[in-house]
């Protein structure tokens, strides 16, 4: 806050420019060797994804709900156009990846875990690379597939600088750091303050 009490807010004009800056910070700091045409994917998707409605599908009476992934696969294997079904696949591994990446804590409580996600993007890449006419194209596809994991934590580290947390995303950080060891979870929850401890982590489990 300023000194007449009011909050200063940093508005992002360009947020293709904004979100490259954050991406290529990630990948500095997780030490991810990437080619500029998947850093460039990876920048374009989160700037896609500001719009809720990318993330979810629009049903007839004009709302936005979560589509399944168990679903999304189910219509893109049975799709017998090649070029749509790309196009499928694509979008299972474009929400696979954001979702991984932004909510990996929220998914702690939920049926599937970020493992789950990690697993179907990487294949779901893996199809679209097999299916790419140019060559370039294949290239960013088997980069996106074979280091998914790695791209899911460069995500994360996004969404820790672009959403403030609240006392119940730092216990679901927590949560993460007990079940996974993630690096990216301690030093997030060392960053808030909070200093993992190894013998609580081994009595939970």
């Amino acid at each position: 806050m300023d000194g007449d009490g009011k909050t200063n807010l940093k508005l992002v004009a360009q947020p293709q420019d904004f979100f490259r800056e954050l991406v290529t910070e990630a990948l500095d700091q997780h030490h991810v060797k990437t080619k500029p045409e998947t850093e460039f994917y990876l920048v374009n998707l989160l700037n896609q994804f500001m719009k809720t409605d990318r993330l979810y599908e629009q049903t007839q009476d004009g709302s936005f709900q979560e589509q399944p992934l168990a679903l999304m696969i189910k219509d893109a294997i049975e799709q017998p156009q090649i070029q749509a079904q790309t196009a499928m696949f694509r979008r299972i591994g474009d929400v696979s990846l954001y979702t991984a990446g932004f909510f990996q804590e929220s998914l702690s409580r939920k049926m599937v875990d970020v493992d789950y996600y990690i697993d179907v993007g990487h294949t779901a890449y893996t199809q679209v690379a097999s299916k790419a006419e140019e060559a370039i194209l294949r290239v960013i596809y088997e980069e996106l597939a074979e280091k998914f994991a790695a791209f899911v934590d460069v995500l994360a580290a996004v969404s820790d600088k672009t959403t403030p947390k609240s006392e119940k995303d730092l216990l679901r950080l927590y949560e993460l750091w007990v079940r996974t060891g993630s690096d990216r979870a301690a030093k997030a929850l060392q960053g808030a303050g909070i200093i993992p401890n190894k013998t609580v982590k081994k009595d939970w489990q």
